[in-house]
């Protein structure tokens, strides 16, 4: 899977909650740093390009939708975040969290009961 840029990213987001769309639909989603028209419809190209979306054509103008679900993304995101950022280590990773006061001591116990439960 290639890498997304902040942009791209940003724009399959959209995709992924629109389901199918247009480029004028994606660009009527974008709230901050609304870009040109056809420079969007360029990234959306560029995501075509990358494997991310496929399109239905009718007539002149296309029908966008995500083929990489959301979910698959966030896997693949997080696998190399841990690998290039934690050592490849989820110890690491959650260590970091807990430090920087992002998780709660109730919320790792939680994170224990799903892993006991497994």
């Amino acid at each position: 899977m290639q890498k997304l840029t902040n942009k791209e990213e940003e724009i399959m987001h959209i995709l992924w909650n629109l389901k199918k769309a247009f480029v004028k639909d994606v660009l009527a989603e974008i709230v901050e740093d609304k870009p040109h028209y056809n420079t969007l419809s360029t990234i959306i190209r560029n995501l075509e390009e990358k494997g991310y979306v496929s399109y239905t054509a009718y007539g002149n103008t296309h029908q966008y939708y995500p083929i990489i679900s959301k979910e698959a993304y966030r896997k693949e995101f997080m696998n190399t975040a841990i690998e290039n950022y934690f050592n490849n280590s989820y110890k690491n990773m959650v260590s970091f969290f807990a430090e920087e006061q992002k998780i709660s001591a109730k919320e790792l116990r939680e994170i224990l009961d799903i892993i006991e439960k497994k």
